[in-house]
């Protein structure tokens, strides 16, 4: 069976819960949002289709596919079989790894595995074939954190290793990890046979070259860093809803991030940090790979305009400028500004460098974050 759309489950019939905002006498009026349907009556079948697998126990996909905000009936939730599939397809994955890739050592395996079980990976792999439209549950709250993550993801060009702008629903990872584990006891525990079964479902799985393509931003900042000996500090805290991660090496702040979850602010910091020490430190051959294509300049000539008209494109806020830092005699002042962004996403911070003017301090500051938005998937 061909696997569903990642937005095929919006819709129930000649409805579309797609639709489009309109203006009326220059106002932006946006639609309603419509419920998400219900689970129809032949979930089981249906994702029995998507395995190609039918269950001699059918009352274990029955389970795997039940939250335990539903209520009706007293089948049990999928908790327990989460629990279980977690396991399993942890060692399935590892498996396939060990074979797949009989010369890479422990550490390149430990992340080719933590990135095709990911609570991000999985959870893709739930949209891709349309998983959450058979769970059966009584949960508005996670419909919604649902649908806007299938609206982000539908717009992703290319697979994401790492993480995208918004945090993956933990119920869309459970989901595949409770069918997992069904079809694990369902083929009395063979894992070989689970694997057979269920890989089709993992694909697209993720290689090492993927890992070169896309190398975790944090990991790569701490290996950076700790190959010139210098030492890393991420420091979060709350400002409202908002999560704000902040980035310092040597004790020396060098960028933040910030979003409305944690692990994303997390992600954006260092991406911005790696960005900008990319100039000041040898670089590794995985750094490289993530900011390959900059030309040998840094500065950009007329950063701020094009920082500005960059923003009106993207719908964003006028970047504000503040100058941080002002040492030196008058003759042999010294400046460095820092520019912020609030997007969608959260407020983006970067730092530039000392500079003996202000507007060169600006200009500073906007190069290294357009560079920083270039390399971090925000352009």
């Amino acid at each position: 069976m061909e696997p569903i759309h990642p937005t095929a489950f919006f819709h129930a019939g000649p409805t579309t819960f797609r639709t489009s905002s309109i203006v009326v006498g220059g106002v932006l009026i946006e639609p309603a949002k419509s419920p998400l349907p219900p689970p129809p009556p032949n979930g089981v079948v249906a994702v029995e289709r998507i395995l190609g697998y039918s269950f001699t126990d059918k009352r274990l996909l029955e389970e795997a596919l039940t939250h335990s905000s539903f209520f009706p009936d007293a089948t049990p939730s999928y908790q327990r079989l989460e629990f279980l599939g977690d396991a399993t397809l942890g060692l399935a994955v590892s498996n396939h790894l060990f074979l797949a890739y009989p010369g890479v050592d422990q550490g390149q395996l430990s992340l080719l595995r933590s990135a095709n079980i990911s609570t991000e990976k999985l959870a893709r792999v739930a949209v891709r074939h349309g998983l959450y439209r058979y769970l059966r549950r009584n949960a508005p709250a996670l419909d919604e954190k649902v649908r806007e993550f299938v609206e982000v993801v539908s717009n992703e060009d290319e697979a994401v290793v790492h993480g995208g702008s918004i945090k993956a629903p933990k119920v869309l990872a459970d989901i595949v990890e409770s069918i997992a584990a069904a079809v694990y006891v369902d083929v009395n525990f063979d894992l070989q046979r689970l694997w057979v079964i269920f890989r089709g479902l993992l694909e697209p799985i993720v290689t090492l070259e993927d890992l070169l393509k896309q190398p975790q931003p944090i990991t790569m900042l701490f290996e950076l860093c700790q190959k010139q000996g210098k030492h890393v500090n991420v420091e979060h805290w709350k400002q409202d809803s908002k999560s704000i991660v902040s980035i310092h090496v040597d004790g020396n702040f060098v960028a933040s991030g910030s979003s409305e979850q944690k692990d994303i602010a997390k992600l954006n910091a260092a991406k911005l940090a790696l960005c900008k020490l990319w100039k000041s430190m040898p670089p590794t051959d995985g750094l490289a790979k993530i900011m390959d294509g900059l030309d040998e300049s840094f500065e950009i000539e007329g950063a701020k305009q094009k920082l500005h008209e960059l923003c009106g494109k993207k719908k964003w806020a006028k970047p504000t400028y503040n100058i941080e830092k002002e040492n030196g005699r008058a003759h042999e002042k010294v400046f460095v500004s820092s520019v912020k962004i609030s997007t969608a996403y959260g407020v983006l911070y970067m730092m530039g460098d000392e500079k003996s003017r202000v507007k060169e301090a600006e200009n500073s500051a906007a190069s290294l974050m357009i560079r920083a938005l270039q390399e971090s998937d925000y352009l």
